[in-house]
């Protein structure tokens, strides 16, 4: 069985914490480094279900992809994440989080995004969105995809199919009645990438948490915009992260969280 510090070195090299953004908070966050992990439980968020979950089924170490928290004064079972932080603790329970780092690694969370909207698939990947930095190899990173479909849609028809790739319960968007081809994705909150997009030429943005002010911008110029919530555009890596852990470390257990679902619903 490996250690939650093996763990954690093989998800660094997949995903290394020179790629993060400043002011993310990575990596192994919570437990014993020398602790054995006989299972894993896979989640993108770390909530109070999530810790229960991985108590039920035995599980020694939590991969997720938001940050247990960002900065802290003191763990107390005073407040929600502190509570969650003694559970853990208490229980011998390892977390570790790979957030904007897995954003933007190759395999990660906008290349998985990219092959359920349909501008990449195994034999193709999509192409990096921006140049936000360069890791230690030189190459070039990106916290967005942009890439073309293999065939047109109508906005309806895209529509469509997006939300049942996605598994979302709804969709917020704009329809600039454009045909949809060059799609530009951004997993989570992405609209300050917008930018990125005009420069791409995409008729389509992908992304979520959209603020009012980028819809009017996307009516302006014209570019289809769906919102296609921030659990659902993420979630997506939940899955392939779980089977880059088992094909690792074939004696552990891996299991993707059954419990932790999109929040938000639509009336």
């Amino acid at each position: 069985m490996p250690t939650v510090s093996e763990v954690h070195g093989f998800l660094e090299s997949i995903a290394p914490q020179g790629m993060k953004m400043e002011s993310d908070n990575v990596g192994f966050l919570v437990g014993q480094k020398d602790a054995q992990v006989s299972k894993i439980l896979v989640s993108l968020d770390i909530t109070s279900d999530v810790v229960s979950e991985a108590l039920d089924i035995g599980a020694g170490l939590i991969v997720a992809h938001h940050p247990l928290f960002f900065s802290l004064k003191s763990i107390t079972d005073m407040d929600t994440n502190g509570k969650k932080i003694v559970r853990l603790l208490s229980s011998g329970i390892s977390a570790i989080c790979m957030h904007t780092n897995l954003d933007a690694a190759r395999g990660g969370v906008n290349d998985a995004l990219a092959v359920v909207v349909g501008i990449a698939d195994d034999e193709c990947e999509a192409e990096l969105l921006s140049e936000d930095g360069r890791h230690s190899s030189g190459e070039a990173f990106s916290y967005g995809r942009v890439g073309y479909l293999k065939n047109a849609y109508s906005m309806p028809e895209y529509l469509e199919m997006l939300k049942k790739a996605l598994n979302t319960n709804g969709l917020r968007y704009h329809d600039a009645g454009r045909e949809v081809y060059k799609v530009a994705v951004v997993g989570g909150s992405g609209g300050d990438r917008f930018e990125f997009v005009v420069k791409n030429d995409c008729d389509t943005f992908v992304t979520a948490d959209i603020k009012y002010h980028t819809f009017l911008e996307a009516k302006e110029l014209g570019i289809n915009l769906i919102d296609g919530d921030h659990f659902c555009t993420e979630n997506v890596v939940v899955k392939v992260l779980a089977d880059k852990l088992q094909k690792e470390f074939p004696n552990t257990e891996v299991q993707v969280s059954e419990r932790h679902v999109q929040t938000a619903k639509f009336y």
